[in-house]
């Protein structure tokens, strides 16, 4: 009898044990430019623990497709730090360049933008006088374009790098892994490379629909590709042998882009406006506008799909969307200038 008690209860523990960690939600990590790493809680959406970015002005920030290890992308330093997601201890310091910015991550490899010619701090108004000597000033000098590192994340190395245009922003792949779209905003184009050999293969000019490209992305079918234009308050959509095939018009100054899972939704941060414009993909129009915080830039999913986190750097906060009924539901304090989202397990976001 006492053995059959004793079993009963090792079963029940270990059923415990295992329904909680399936009911798990996971965790998201802000990076805040002015402070550590914020790992929230998404099952209790709290502010639990803050990891060291081993840098200064941390910006992007990707998550391995293991979800072993956090690459947090240091601007002031010109590094990316390898990060034990779990532990938060640094794995490795890998040197990138000057003021590497954007993460994405393809299987076992980072992909990290930098820009040797940024000027830093807010671009000159698009069209004016000050931006015409910029870009003379570039010319004149010869200045070396943006550059994608490609980083193997295991060995904690460069393999290669990519030349991409003036201040390289936003990064996607192509449908079938073979290239890289990168948004060059100080070009006014976007430009296709190929990964394995880091040829250009195309550039697609943007400036006829407005200055400054920033974010990029692919639909979940594969079937098309969608750019924000900054400062043209306009999308642009690329079919899949990346020729424009339409625009549509947003609020102002849309950033960070994202669909939903079944890609009938596309979601826009907007900056100036404050809020996530959301797009009905079928027919282009907009549903809402869902109000923010200030310079939400980026923004995920929850893992359960249940919730939306913005981080939103000049109100220093994350807002929590239900992105079913499209409203706010409430905002996490995230003090230091919150700049991306990520979270694992891993969801569909600007940054993922």
């Amino acid at each position: 009898m006492f053995y059959q008690k004793l079993s009963f209860l090792i079963i029940t523990i270990f059923l415990f044990v295992s329904c909680s960690k399936n009911d798990d939600k996971g965790k998201a990590y802000v990076s805040n430019q002015k402070a550590k790493i914020s790992v929230i809680d998404l099952n209790n959406f709290e502010v639990v623990n803050e990891i060291e970015s081993y840098g200064g002005s941390p910006r992007g920030i990707g998550v391995s497709e293991d979800g072993k290890y956090l690459i947090v992308a240091n601007g002031d330093d010109g590094n990316i730090a390898i990060i034990d997601r779990i532990s938060g201890e640094l794995n490795k310091k890998v040197d990138i360049g000057e003021n590497p910015e954007f993460v994405r991550v393809k299987d076992n490899l980072a992909f990290v933008s930098y820009e040797p010619a940024s000027i830093g701090g807010p671009p000159p108004k698009p069209g004016s006088q000050a931006e015409k000597e910029l870009r003379e000033k570039r010319e004149e000098e010869d200045e070396q374009p943006a550059q994608v590192a490609v980083v193997d994340i295991e060995k904690g190395e460069v393999i290669k790098s990519i030349v991409g245009g003036m201040e390289t922003e936003g990064i996607e792949f192509s449908s079938d892994g073979s290239k890289i779209l990168v948004t060059n905003e100080a070009d006014d184009n976007v430009s296709v490379h190929d990964i394995e050999s880091g040829e250009l293969y195309k550039t697609i000019s943007t400036i006829e629909y407005g200055y400054r490209p920033r974010g990029i992305k692919m639909s979940p079918d594969g079937s098309y590709y969608v750019a924000s234009i900054e400062y043209g308050d306009s999308l642009v959509i690329l079919d899949s042998n990346f020729e424009v095939i339409q625009s549509v018009k947003t609020g102002r100054v849309p950033y960070g882009i994202a669909f939903s899972d079944d890609g009938d939704k596309l979601f826009v941060a907007l900056n100036k406006d404050s809020a996530l414009e959301v797009f009905d993909t079928k027919t282009w129009e907009s549903i809402k506008k869902i109000p923010t915080g200030k310079r939400c830039w980026h923004f995920s999913y929850t893992p359960d799909r249940n919730s939306m986190l913005v981080a939103c750097g000049r109100s220093d906060n994350i807002i929590i969307i239900d992105p079913n009924n499209l409203e706010k539901v409430s905002e996490i304090p995230s003090k230091g200038m919150p700049w991306g989202i990520v979270t694992f397990p891993k969801a569909t976001g600007s940054l993922d």
